[in-house]
């Protein structure tokens, strides 16, 4: 069965970005979130390969793809590179299914760049005011401090980090493909560096639009999410003001790792 691989290398105007493509049928694009890459995918890939073309790249900064510490990474620079890997793929009206930021950047490329979705999956979403913990907004006041601790000081970071997503344990090979790409040098300061890039501007431009998405959208949410509790998923069901909003009991904010079958039996109905 055809599944997750980054075989393809694009040059997008911010450097290479590393993608995948698997399957025949309506194309399905995969947005991932922050600090995860398209592995995060891999489990759901060769399901949905069955039916769907499906597409998917890690984004600039991220996994696979193009790593550096000065790179511009912020919500709005993802954006703009999701629309040139649809235009790379020559996709018109894709579905997409998109996690943590990854809603952010969807829903910018939708409401202000005018990108059309044949279906729109949103999952434990990044894109309502407040985001981000305590931790969050310290390290990215304090970005060069990190950035000098020792490598086994900042992989028990990185790794009480990623965990603290999770509401129930991962396979432990995928805790470990989720923590590699922050380690070692550039990994590292790349992953400090994006603290200082997030910004609530970037998603404070779209809040006011959420009602104006032109294509079905389902919100789907693991109700025991550590970061984003299960509230402002109701809240943005709220403003979006259509399709359905489904929970996942006992699951945190990565159920695409945490219940793949769960959520793709949710997927099928909606798809």
């Amino acid at each position: 069965m055809p599944g997750w691989t980054l075989d393809q290398d694009v040059e997008t105007s911010v450097g290479r970005v590393a993608s995948g493509l698997v399957g025949r049928g309506d194309d399905l694009v995969l947005a991932h979130g922050w600090p995860w890459s398209s592995y995060s995918w891999h489990r759901i890939i060769p399901k949905l390969a069955e039916r769907y073309r499906v597409h998917w790249y890690d984004m600039p900064g991220f996994g696979q793809s193009q790593i550096c510490a000065d790179q511009r990474t912020s919500l709005d620079v993802q954006s703009e590179i999701f629309c040139e890997m649809l235009d790379h793929w020559k996709l018109k009206t894709p579905s997409v299914i998109a996690h943590d930021f990854g809603d952010a950047i969807t829903l910018r490329a939708h409401l202000l760049n005018g990108r059309d979705y044949q279906r729109y999956v949103l999952m434990n979403v990044v894109a309502m005011r407040p985001w981000g913990s305590d931790f969050f907004d310290h390290v990215g006041r304090h970005v060069k401090a990190f950035q000098g601790l020792p490598a086994h000081i900042h992989q028990a970071i990185v790794k009480a980090y990623i965990r603290g997503a999770l509401a129930h344990d991962i396979d432990p090979s995928d805790f470990t493909k989720l923590v590699e790409p922050w380690l070692g040098v550039e990994g590292s300061g790349s992953f400090y560096c994006q603290f200082a890039q997030a910004d609530e501007c970037y998603t404070a431009e779209i809040e006011p639009m959420f009602g104006k998405l032109r294509c079905p959208v389902k919100i789907l949410w693991g109700e025991d999410d550590p970061w984003i509790p299960i509230d402002r998923g109701r809240a943005l069901h709220k403003l979006v003001g259509q399709g359905e909003f489904q929970t996942l009991a006992q699951v945190g904010h990565l159920p695409q790792l945490e219940a793949p079958e769960r959520v793709l039996a949710a997927l099928e109905n909606f798809l």
